[in-house]
């Protein structure tokens, strides 16, 4: 499969002060960093190169981390630094260790869906870009993006219509050519380039059924904890 990149560069300011002293992939669900559970579940789903574009105390996640091999996977690192990139300029200052298409995610995200087939409909679009969408219709988080007839009709964040059921589920898929478009840039937000690509006609869409969790939140936390809980008993 195609490497992915976790971006696990933010500030984590809903869970302070616990992010205080760690970064939100440190953050204990059922008594073990939440990254553990995240790389496990992508080795399940047949990845086996990660990215890690770490910001905020991203030497702590490192040195839990590794190399990845405990989690059977091959993990690289990606350091932002000084300069603050946002979210689509990290994955730029990446690109060297992301290879031609990769997949993307959140340092925050669980998202129980199938990879494989995101990937194929990624690489069967033709497309610069794809975002993964799921019918929320407001229930974990705000609906952010119109979607019909298998593409991707509106996305945006602050300024949402009632036709927009469905939301940016957190996993995409990018050819780094897609990239060029913003270097030179030191700062560029990943919302910011799907609407770029959506504009030009360059981002696929893929509708995804299974429901997402995330631990940016302490609300979230508890339902990832409730979904873990479930899955492994």
């Amino acid at each position: 499969m195609l490497p992915i990149a976790i971006l696990a560069g933010g500030l984590g300011t809903r869970l302070r002060p616990i992010t205080e002293t760690i970064p939100k992939a440190l953050v204990e669900v059922r008594g073990e960093p939440f990254v553990a559970h995240q790389l496990r579940f992508l080795k399940e789903n047949g990845l086996e190169r990660v990215v890690i574009c770490a910001g905020h105390l991203g030497e702590m996640i490192e040195e839990f981390v590794g190399d990845g091999r405990r989690f059977g996977l091959s993990v690289r690192y990606s350091h932002d630094g000084p300069v603050l990139r946002g979210t689509a300029g990290a994955l730029l200052h990446a690109a060297s260790l992301l290879g031609e298409s990769f997949l993307v995610i959140y340092g925050d995200s669980y998202l129980p869906c199938q990879y494989r087939l995101v990937e194929r409909a990624f690489l069967e679009s033709g497309k610069e870009g794809l975002m993964t969408v799921f019918r929320n219709e407001g229930r974990f988080d705000r609906s952010n993006v119109e979607f019909a007839g298998g593409k991707i009709i509106a996305y945006d964040k602050p300024d949402r219509t009632p036709a927009m059921l469905h939301i940016d589920y957190g996993l995409g898929a990018f050819h780094a050519r897609s990239l060029e478009r913003i270097r030179g840039r030191q700062f560029y937000d990943l919302a910011t380039f799907y609407q770029d690509l959506l504009r030009e006609g360059q981002l696929a869409g893929f509708e995804v059924t299974e429901r997402f969790y995330e631990v940016g939140s302490i609300e979230g936390i508890r339902g990832l904890t409730e979904h873990l809980r479930d899955k492994y008993h």
